[in-house]
C-alpha cells in the first residue's frame, strides 16, 4: 500500500505505471476437460472415501500486525482544526522543530492509515521502516496536511475522499472515501530550486511537430545515434517536467541521477514520444492530459511539458 500512497515510479516520481499483482484467469468453459463416465465413477469413489477420512488441518497464516484505530476514527472531533478544502487535523504529540515543510520538500514520516470503520489498510510502523518522498507527489490531503507539521509533530488527519483516492477510487485496491491517518514527521529535506520553465511552456509553438494522437514535440538538441528505441526497449534518460503554468513537478536532472525504465511502462506520451528519438537527442514534448495522467489523484493535471534527453538505449 505504500506504493499506492506515495505513487513513486521508475522516472523517479510518477511516470511508470504501478505494479499490480494479477490472478490467473479461470479456464475457459469451452476448453475445459470433459469428464468421462469412468472418471466420474472414480471421482465419486474418491469423494466417498474422503468423507470418512479425518479432516486435514488447514494452516492459516497469521494476520499482519494491526494497530488499533483512534477512538474518533469515524469522524473528526469537535476540537480538530479544519481547512477550507475539508481536511481536518489534530496534533497529538508536539514536536521540537520550528520549520514547516514546503510542498516540494522531501519528508520522512511514519504513518498508519485507517478507513472510518476502523480497518487499518497501511502502516510504515508495522513494516518498521519510515517512508520518504517529495511532499507534492502524494495525495492532496497529505500535501496540504503535512505542511502544517514541524519535525517531531505527530498528528491525526481526517482526509475526505476528494483529497485522497476518491469516494469511488479509480486505482484498483485503493481505499475509498474518507481516510484517517496518524502521521509523525521525522525529517525534512529542503527541495532544490526548480529548473525554470521554457518560454513556450504554455502551448506548443508553431514550429513543433504534431502526431495524430495529439502529442507535440520539438527537437532542441540533435543526437548522434542512428537507431530509435522500440516500445519495449529499456532506455536511460534525463528529464524535467512542468505544468503549463510553468511549475516544475519533477526532474532527474536536479536529483543528479538519470532514470532507466522499459518504454512501455510509462505514460502513453512518453512511450510514443521517446520512440521518435535517437541517442544523444534532447526533445521537448507537449503531452495532452489523455496521454499523461488524466485526472488521477496525486498526479500533475492537464497537459504536461517535458524536456527529455535520451542518453542510451540499453536494450
Amino acid at each position: 500500500m505504500q506504493k499506492a500512497l506515495i505513487a513513486l515510479i521508475a522516472l523517479g516520481l510518477n511516470l511508470v505505471a504501478c505494479n499490480k499483482s494479477q490472478t490467473a484467469p479461470s479456464e475457459d468453459a469451452e476448453t475445459a476437460k470433459v469428464e468421462t463416465k469412468q472418471e466420474a465413477t472414480t471421482a465419486t469413489k474418491a469423494t466417498a472415501a474422503s468423507a470418512t477420512a479425518p479432516a486435514k488441518k488447514i494452516e492459516v497464516p497469521p494476520m499482519p500486525n494491526q494497530i488499533a484505530p483512534p477512538a474518533d476514527v469515524a469522524a473528526a472531533p469537535a476540537d480538530a482544526q479544519k481547512t477550507e478544502s475539508g481536511l481536518a487535523w489534530k496534533i497529538i504529540t508536539k514536536g521540537t522543530g520550528t520549520k514547516n515543510p514546503a510542498a516540494a520538500d522531501i519528508v520522512e514520516v511514519h504513518y498508519t492509515g485507517w478507513t472510518t470503520d476502523g480497518k487499518m489498510f497501511d502502516s510504515s510502523v508495522t513494516r518498521g521502516r519510515p517512508a520518504k518522498f517529495p511532499l507534492n507527489r502524494v495525495i492532496k490531503g497529505w500535501t496540504e496536511g503535512v505542511q502544517k507539521l514541524v519535525q517531531g509533530d505527530k498528528a491525526l488527519f481526517w482526509i475526505p475522499g476528494a483529497l485522497a483516492y476518491g469516494d469511488t477510487p479509480t486505482r484498483p485496491g485503493a481505499p475509498a472515501g474518507m481516510l484517517v491517518f496518524e502521521i509523525e514527521l521525522l525529517g525534512i529535506e529542503e527541495a532544490p530550486k526548480p529548473i525554470p520553465a521554457p518560454a513556450d511552456v504554455a502551448a506548443a509553438p508553431a514550429d513543433s511537430t504534431k502526431t495524430e494522437s495529439g502529442l507535440a514535440y520539438k527537437v532542441i538538441k540533435a543526437g548522434t545515434g542512428k537507431v530509435k528505441p522500440e516500445a519495449t526497449s529499456m532506455v536511460d534518460v534525463h528529464y524535467t517536467g512542468w505544468t503549463t503554468d510553468g511549475k516544475m513537478f519533477d526532474s532527474s536532472v536536479l536529483r543528479g541521477k538519470s532514470a532507466q525504465f522499459p518504454l512501455n511502462a510509462v505514460i502513453k506520451g512518453w512511450t510514443e514520444g521517446v520512440q521518435l528519438m535517437v541517442e544523444g537527442e534532447k526533445t521537448r514534448f507537449w503531452i495532452p492530459s489523455e496521454l499523461a495522467y488524466g485526472n488521477r489523484p496525486g498526479r500533475p493535471q492537464g497537459m504536461l511539458v517535458f524536456d527529455v534527453e535520451l542518453l542510451k538505449i540499453i536494450k
